[in-house]
């Protein structure tokens, strides 16, 4: 079962005509369409089904800047600049609080490799990052247990509520003029003169002149048809979330085994730091010299499995009328069992850690399921050779924190204005230009 959040409800109506359409009702997406509105763009986002009904109500909630690929370093700093004000400006509760984040170390190994991004990227960025000693650490962690040698620390750094973010932003941009539809698949998009004229959803046509997809996991299905080659896997991330526990760390914290975040009513998201699945499909094979170079530099717990999920992407039609019913609206909403062996190993790595834990009782799990591209950092980015049409997708898991960043950058790509951080490291070409991308080795 999907974790609770806060429902959105559809305009009723379907415009015959906006100027731009963003496909895709998570994070980036209403992020986008909000930024787009604050602007006086006329904006329509299409959601095949609820807003924020995957990845970005699943996520852990993490606002950080630190552990930061150096390609997302100032996209994440505009973020945590963001995020601070995000609920005066949307007139809602996002959660968000500076409550600071910690990567906890255990091996002489794990401290040169946190020092090392600390010195190549963290101070170079003039960023509040610190390596604590173990007595800081336990400073700012009480109740810290165990043979831990330090952290890398960010006291500005924070977290918010997948619950309520993305509900509280696109309700929001509609009030600042953007239409929200949900349950509202867009099956395809219509060219004119080979650009962007339109976009065909299952309940008509809109015409428009730009069209966003932030599509997450789905992005690739829906560039199929249009002949886009987009390197896009998926990576299931199983989370439980506790009831209220008082006496647990405010600070959001990871360590080997464990990562965690505090909820606003005093209950845990715990999750493993890196452990997660990864089904075998027929896209595994089709992309494997792109995803080459993470293999060897990711240092990540990623559990191979071959099941039935396999054949249900072998299914999949490589393109379909825009006048019959599409895969988008076969399945409206992917909802994957959480991989119970992991989060026992996290249940037990948190214990260990924060003897607090021991009386944790888990209120519910779930699974979620991450868009990942051949380095881990998203694609956001105008399509050359496309006039109109952008991707936002493939954000790796670390699409939540950077979230209103991203927004404000592919509204301003859309509207042609100076963008707030250099867009180069997200374009879209790098997977073709002979760039060969992949992960750093710091992060």
């Amino acid at each position: 079962m999907p974790p609770p959040r806060d429902l959105v409800g559809s305009d009723p109506a379907l415009p015959a005509a906006t100027r731009v359409v963003i496909i895709g009702g998570g994070i980036i997406g209403v992020c986008a369409a909000f930024f787009l509105a604050r602007k006086g763009v006329p904006v329509v986002l299409c959601e095949k089904g609820e807003i924020a009904g995957e990845q970005s109500s699943r996520n852990w909630g993490w606002c950080r800047k630190m552990g930061r690929d150096p390609k997302e370093v100032p996209l994440a700093i505009e973020a945590l600049r963001l995020w601070p004000d995000m609920n005066n400006l949307v007139g809602a509760e996002t959660g968000f609080r500076r409550s600071g984040i910690a990567y906890l170390c255990r091996t002489p190994e794990e401290l040169r490799k946190r020092e090392s991004w600390l010195d190549l990227v963290g101070r170079p960025n003039q960023l509040d990052t610190r390596l604590l000693t173990r007595d800081e650490t336990s400073r700012v962690l009480p109740g810290l247990s165990g043979d831990w040698l330090g952290c890398l620390w960010t006291a500005s750094d924070g977290r918010a509520e997948p619950a309520h973010a993305a509900a509280a932003i696109a309700e929001a941009a509609r009030k600042l003029g953007a239409v929200i539809l949900t349950r509202c698949a867009v099956r395809g998009v219509e060219t004119k003169g080979g650009a962007i004229s339109g976009v065909v959803t299952e309940r008509g046509r809109i015409d428009c002149d730009q069209a966003v997809l932030a599509g997450g996991v789905w992005s690739r299905l829906f560039c199929r048809p249009l002949r886009l080659r987009l390197p896009q896997l998926k990576v299931l991330s199983s989370v439980m979330r506790t009831e209220p526990l008082p006496g647990g760390p405010e600070a959001s914290t990871g360590g080997f085994g464990f990562g965690l975040r505090k909820h606003l009513d005093g209950g845990y998201s715990v999750a493993n730091w890196s452990s997660n699945v990864v089904d075998i499909v027929p896209d595994t094979f089709r992309f494997m010299r792109d995803f080459q170079p993470a293999r060897k530099l990711r240092g990540k717990d990623l559990k191979l499995r071959l099941g039935r999920r396999f054949l249900t992407e072998l299914a999949e039609p490589r393109r379909w009328p825009l006048d019959a019913a599409s895969p988008f609206e076969a399945v409206r909403m992917l909802d994957p069992l959480p991989h119970q062996p992991i989060l026992k190993q996290a249940k037990q790595s948190v214990t260990q850690a924060f003897p607090v834990f021991h009386m944790m009782k888990v209120a519910h799990s779930w699974g979620g399921m991450i868009d990942v591209t051949p380095d881990a950092v998203p694609v956001i980015s105008p399509v050359d050779g496309f006039p109109g049409f952008f991707i936002a997708t493939g954000f790796s898991g670390h699409g939540f924190g950077i979230a209103p960043a991203a927004g404000r950058l592919m509204a301003e790509l859309v509207t042609g204005e100076t963008p707030v951080v250099d867009p180069s490291p997200f374009r879209y070409t790098r997977f073709s230009d002979g760039s060969k991308p992949s992960p750093s080795p710091l992060a």
